[in-house]
């Protein structure tokens, strides 16, 4: 240390801790005889920690999966709703002794909104201690702000809904895999229950425009995209009313939103309004734009020559919808009260 010469006063640093506007803790080194130098090392840091620990957040609660009982019943319980679903294709196919395209029994099954329902509900299970506060949660909020904590949560939900459906796409093939082939053609099944109207005596949506407008695969794609966009507005819409009014309200919201998508279909208001036939198209159209559940099923979409909305369009739909509960859910967790008594580990 070099002396200070007689009667030069010393300066003096202070270094403290300043709370920044976002509650967090700035950084400075300050002078007592002179302005603050502002370094801020340690809060570009910070924003670029902000991703690792977004994602430390969602690795945490798949690490939660490891021999959890509640997410072993909920893929088995898939599991049986997809061979209990796709067993009609199947016996479809024996019956009349022949093949199956690979992901024909999931086009054909989840083609239908009543399946998209059922499947869906079972994240109800998946996702019942949402939103996932556990013994290792008040160590997270120590060290990262709410926001960056609810954003792990909303990368957890979007994977672990898209694991959820892969399975059921992959146990729907496996049902039907020893009658089926990989090529990217409609097999002989489909154009019975097509062409014939079978599909319809069986209760299978195998519609004539479905088989003229796509190939399996690019069919099977764009029914996952969809059922993913549907579950996912579920999920959020289930993360934005448990943060604000509590599980309870969240699990009921859950099915207030299915039951509003079952409720509103052409055959429903065509037996409470007494609908003519003349009126049918009209019913089906306003359906196909407000129900979300309608929305998601393949064939209640515009493909050149109706007013149903587009595929684009119901994309772009789903995703304001999902980004707007998100956004609230952002807001809501600055108020929301975090109990930590009896959480899991």
């Amino acid at each position: 240390l070099r002396a200070v010469p007689p009667g030069v006063a010393q300066p003096v640093l202070k270094v403290g801790v300043r709370q920044n506007r976002r509650g967090g803790a700035a950084d400075g080194v300050q002078r007592a005889d002179g302005p603050c130098l502002c370094i801020r090392r340690e809060k570009e840091a910070g924003e670029d920690m902000k991703p690792k620990q977004i994602f430390a957040v969602t690795r945490y609660n798949f690490r939660r999966w490891h021999k959890n009982p509640r997410i072993v019943i909920t893929f088995c319980l898939a599991f049986v709703l997809c061979f209990l679903l796709s067993d009609k294709a199947v016996k479809f196919a024996k019956e009349y002794e022949t093949t199956m395209q690979l992901v024909e029994a999931f086009v054909w099954t989840f083609g239908d909104s009543n399946s998209i329902l059922l499947s869906s509900l079972l994240l109800l299970l998946l996702f019942a201690d949402m939103p996932f506060i556990s013994s290792a949660t008040p160590f997270y909020l120590m060290r990262i702000d709410r926001k960056t904590w609810l954003a792990g949560q909303a990368v957890y939900i979007a994977l672990a809904t898209l694991i959820y459906l892969a399975f059921i796409l992959i146990s729907t093939s496996l049902v039907c895999m020893r009658q089926s082939f990989v090529g990217n053609m409609w097999s002989e099944t489909a154009a019975i229950l097509g062409y014939s109207g079978a599909g319809q005596k069986v209760a299978l949506p195998a519609l004539v425009k479905t088989l003229e407008m796509s190939r399996p695969y690019e069919c099977m794609a764009t029914i996952f995209l969809l059922m993913l966009l549907y579950t996912l507005l579920m999920v959020f819409v289930m993360l934005l009313f448990n943060l604000k009014k509590g599980q309870l309200a969240g699990v009921v919201s859950v099915f207030a939103f299915s039951l509003f998508g079952f409720l509103l279909n052409p055959q429903t208001i065509k037996a409470i309004f007494k609908l003519p036939d003349a009126l049918m198209y009209k019913a089906n159209v306003a359906v196909g734009w407000l129900s979300p559940l309608n929305q998601a099923t393949y064939h209640m979409h515009n493909f050149g020559y109706d007013l149903l909305p587009r595929l684009w369009q119901t994309y772009l739909i789903f995703a304001m919808l999902i980004a707007l509960c998100f956004f609230l859910s952002l807001r809501a967790v600055r108020n929301y009260n975090f109990n930590f008594g009896g959480t899991e580990a």
